[in-house]
């Protein structure tokens, strides 16, 4: 008996909790609905690079909670909105796309401090190019000579996205005999 009785309770316990059956006696005033103020939109602050001795590594700096970030090839490289071509030198070129993101605050001011455009010089990584803030979608370019072969995570404290690229490893001369 004092087991039924405690299942009892324990259910009652858990459709309560859930909000089933629950009643509001009567002249009783329930309580107002609570209201959640939805997340903030992550902002891209700044995109970053350093050469190391095996790989290259680029780095979008992100305020906020890290949103999606999807990286994927493309015959060239464009700018979001208008469509014109990005003017970077290369062959091979990577779209990394954060979204919901900004590179603006709520008063359409950029908080992007990094570069719009910049042709870099390293063994890997020979550009990079902010292409849109467009939408709730910010987009980063960017350009290689050879096709990159690269790996991508995200760090935190700060949050950050990682892309790393592996310097192309170029063939041993053929000895002669």
């Amino acid at each position: 008996m004092l087991h039924r009785q405690s299942l009892a309770a324990t259910a009652a316990g858990i459709l309560l909790a859930a909000g089933i059956g629950a009643t509001v006696p009567a002249g009783a005033t329930a309580a107002p609905p609570r209201t959640t103020t939805p997340p903030a939109t992550a902002q891209v602050v700044n995109v970053r690079w350093s050469g190391h001795r095996t790989f290259d590594r680029l780095v979008v700096d992100v305020r906020g909670t890290m949103p999606p970030v999807t990286v994927k090839p493309v015959k060239v490289l464009r700018y979001d909105g208008s469509g014109n071509r990005v003017p970077l030198r290369g062959k091979f070129f990577l779209e990394i796309k954060l979204s919901p993101a900004t590179a603006h605050n709520a008063a359409g001011q950029s908080v992007y401090q990094g570069p719009r455009l910049v042709r870099i010089h390293l063994p890997a990584l020979k550009g990079v190019a902010l292409t849109g803030d467009f939408e709730g979608v910010v987009t980063v370019g960017a350009a290689f000579h050879t096709k990159p072969v690269y790996k991508s995570f995200v760090l935190h404290s700060p949050e950050r996205f990682v892309l790393d690229i592996a310097h192309p490893v170029h063939p041993m001369p053929h000895c002669q005999r």
